[in-house]
């Protein structure tokens, strides 16, 4: 078996932060976040990684990594392109947003040729869940018959949380043997009063707020896949493309949960939650950052990772 391919998605700009947060310094030793995921990701047995990004963004990304983690892995660039569409369809005009996640992870196609996990490119995600995943998808296979075995690292929802806005997450049902049963996509989660609420058109109380117990696994978009994964997102795409071309054409996204949770209601596959309680952080505001700061420290301070992460 190919050994597992550590794929990033890194191709947005991150417009609420207001730059390229991808790229901003958050450890002593001028390390950004992907640092330390690249890190942990190669202490966890990844020998490559594939970063998807935006092709004007390349040089930026090469003068950060192929001279500090790329002196230990091989990377591979690939780019997110809107117009990379299927034969017969046009990107409407006046459309500049990217067709999201599953789009961006389809980017990646040409460069992966095994078993991959993919990641976001801004999130801290801890040690333990790059060695656990690495290790279902050492023994990972899917089934003669066809059912595909896939894994997913799922987080307690109030260690992802911001205090400074409002967070995306993929909200979880699972089974009582771990297995994934349903994922929905909540765009905007937040504190509100004590409590973690989302977004909600339908709440039951009328508020458009519901609220979300704490406990409540969540995704982070950090997936493990066999080969097959990346041949269903191809096969789905035209489908997504003809709904959202009529009924959203300048917003409609491909969410890669949204897959995987057909697959799923499908039969067609089961994802085991391997379940972390490791404490997330991202910049996804300017305000975050220092929180982020003071945790990379305070982890390199307790001997977690070196002063300097690449000598």
């Amino acid at each position: 078996m190919r050994e597992p391919v550590l794929v990033i998605m890194a191709a947005g700009m991150g417009s609420r932060f207001g730059g390229l947060k991808q790229i901003e310094p958050v450890g002593s030793g001028g390390e950004i976040i992907l640092d330390f995921s690249l890190y942990d990701a190669m202490m966890a047995g990844f020998k490559k990684a594939v970063f998807i990004i935006k092709r004007e963004n390349e040089a930026d990304f090469r003068a950060l990594i192929d001279e500090r983690a790329g002196k230990y892995m091989e990377i591979e660039y690939a780019f997110q392109d809107i117009t990379d569409i299927p034969a017969g369809y046009e990107v409407p005009e006046g459309r500049v947003k990217p067709w999201g996640t599953g789009h961006a992870v389809m980017a990646a196609r040409h460069a992966v040729d095994g078993s991959f996990v993919v990641i976001n490119a801004d999130d801290y995600y801890g040690p333990g869940a790059f060695q656990s995943i690495y290790e279902f998808l050492e023994n990972a296979e899917d089934d003669a018959d066809g059912k595909y075995h896939y894994a997913m690292v799922g987080y307690q929802v109030e260690n992802t949380m911001t205090e400074n806005g409002h967070v995306s997450r993929g909200v979880c049902q699972t089974s009582a043997d771990g297995k994934l049963t349903e994922i929905t996509e909540r765009t905007k989660i937040q504190w509100q009063d004590g409590n973690i609420v989302f977004e909600d058109a339908d709440a039951a109380d009328g508020s458009g707020w519901t609220q979300l117990e704490p406990g409540t696994t969540v995704s982070m978009n950090f997936w493990g896949f066999t080969p097959s994964m990346l041949r269903e997102m191809e096969a789905r795409f035209p489908a997504f493309l003809d709904q959202a071309l009529a009924e959203n054409p300048m917003k409609g996204e491909y969410f890669l949960p949204g897959v995987v949770d057909q697959l799923i209601q499908e039969g067609k596959a089961d994802v085991r939650v391997l379940k972390s309680l490791d404490r997330w952080y991202g910049v996804t505001y300017k305000e975050d950052k220092e929180s982020v700061v003071d945790a990379i420290q305070s982890m390199k301070d307790k001997g977690e990772y070196p002063d300097k992460l690449w000598k």
